[in-house]
């Protein structure tokens, strides 16, 4: 409801500003579908493979850490009718110390992983919603809108015309700003530091 109420307040306010201007040249409004620019930049799928590429190893080591602990689960499942009950004690233990180190890892992988990603997505956005804010400049544009518009005609999205652009910087070398934080991804800092 809100949301409906604030884009009415915006459209209400568009339509004054051009219907009080009639001496004014025509408005000039596009529209931007921001998700498709997260998804098909070239920007964001070279930050996706940095951060496939930075936790790789950490995933690898989590898969092999988890087929170790099955395999001794499915060992002492097998054997352990033939073991001693000191064996068996020893083996049960090491199957509980092992999931709960197994488990804290993976509860650190994801916190220290979504971390990465939200800084990532953030230096990406900015540098998505600055290419946006040049384009229309270049443009002439009055007004662009993101979300929360609920229809466009398609003569005002000017998506594809910024994906291009963001195309075209990704293809300039490595100095521009849209790609410099997927270049070399810094490891974050913990707070305090």
């Amino acid at each position: 409801m809100k949301r409906s109420w604030n884009l009415g307040i915006v459209a209400a306010a568009v339509l004054c500003a051009w219907v009080s201007a009639p001496a004014q040249a025509e408005l000039h409004i596009g529209v931007v579908n921001y998700s498709k620019l997260l998804q098909e930049s070239p920007q964001a799928k070279v930050v996706q493979e940095a951060l496939r590429g930075e936790f790789a190893g950490k995933q690898r080591d989590l898969t092999a850490q988890q087929t170790a602990l099955k395999a001794k689960q499915e060992k002492l499942e097998k054997d352990g009718a033939t073991m001693t009950a000191e064996q068996r004690t020893k083996t049960e233990k090491e199957l509980r110390d092992g999931n709960r180190e197994y488990s804290q890892k993976v509860s650190d992988f994801q916190e220290e992983a979504n971390s990465r990603q939200n800084e990532e997505l953030s230096r990406l956005q900015s540098a998505l919603i600055a290419e946006v804010q040049t384009y229309a400049l270049a443009q002439k544009f009055d007004l662009v809108l993101a979300d929360g518009v609920i229809f466009a005609a398609p003569s005002l999205d000017i998506t594809a015309a910024v994906l291009a652009s963001l195309q075209a910087h990704a293809a300039a070398p490595a100095t521009s700003p849209a790609t410099a934080p997927a270049a070399a991804p810094k490891p974050a800092t913990p707070p305090g530091k």
